[in-house]
């Protein structure tokens, strides 16, 4: 293991993270407020409890994962991305570096900026609404697995684009709409039988639901099967990426 080449890697990811906390830390945290105050303060005073938990504090996973999933993409996809842009990717192609350890580079800085995010706002969070952490270990390790899956998902497709609008594609257009019919607003229990079996088709409920569970006891699906769907997903996720290496697509092209 070149732990030398790793940790160049992650501290240089790090690195433009620090130079740009006005946009990687302060934009999210203000853009999830403003949901807090809005559906949690305005409108959930307004609404029933949820399984025995009061709107506002019910919505407070769904958004701590909406900004995770959100994050996790956007840091992983850019930061691969800029190698392949200037063209120093063919230097870290030639370094002896394996594609695991550039894997541990680019997915772990972008994974430790996410769940630093995701502290960030939950403890944001509490400022505006009151809540409980039922089992906070479950939640920390729902919380990492998330960040560390869905940045590699990010870290593909910044191997596969050739634009910077395609950055942006994957998680305007499928992650966030998936995020907010996901359960974030919402129990699925709530929908009627036939949307809430093509509801669980969505991939982003079981992350949710597992995440609402360590705060509340409750969840829309058992938290053994989010777990085992989270682990899926990461393990599809190092497939594509292994393929992706050893084929050189989009890489030495």
């Amino acid at each position: 293991m070149n732990i030398h080449g790793v940790r160049a890697i992650y501290n240089f990811e790090l690195a433009r993270w620090f130079r740009t906390l006005m946009q990687s830390i302060l934009a999210p945290v203000i853009s999830t407020s403003l949901y807090f105050v809005v559906f949690g303060s305005a409108i959930g005073s307004r609404m029933t409890a949820i399984d025995g938990v009061s709107y506002g504090a019910f919505i407070v996973p769904g958004l701590i994962m909406l900004s995770l999933l959100t994050e996790s993409i956007s840091n992983a996809s850019f930061g691969i991305y800029m190698p392949k842009w200037s063209g120093t990717i063919y230097e870290l192609l030639s370094a002896p570096v394996s594609w695991v350890e550039t894997v541990l580079g680019y997915v772990g800085a972008a994974a430790t900026k996410s769940v630093a995010l995701g502290l960030l706002i939950l403890v944001t969070a509490r400022l505006f609404v009151p809540f409980s952490i039922a089992h906070p270990l479950v939640m920390v390790m729902f919380l990492v697995l998330t960040a560390v899956t869905f940045s590699l998902f990010g870290f593909i497709i910044g191997l596969l684009a050739d634009s910077f609008q395609k950055l942006q594609v994957v998680p305007l257009l499928v992650v966030t709409p998936l995020t907010f019919l996901g359960g974030s607003f919402y129990s699925i229990d709530m929908l009627p039988p036939a949307w809430r079996t093509i509801t669980l088709f969505n991939p982003v409920v079981y992350l949710i639901s597992g995440f609402r569970w360590s705060f509340y006891g409750t969840s829309d699906v058992g938290v053994g099967i989010s777990l085992g769907m989270t682990l899926a997903f990461l393990a599809a996720c190092l497939a594509v990426v292994w393929w992706i290496f050893k084929t050189g697509y989009r890489l030495r092209n």
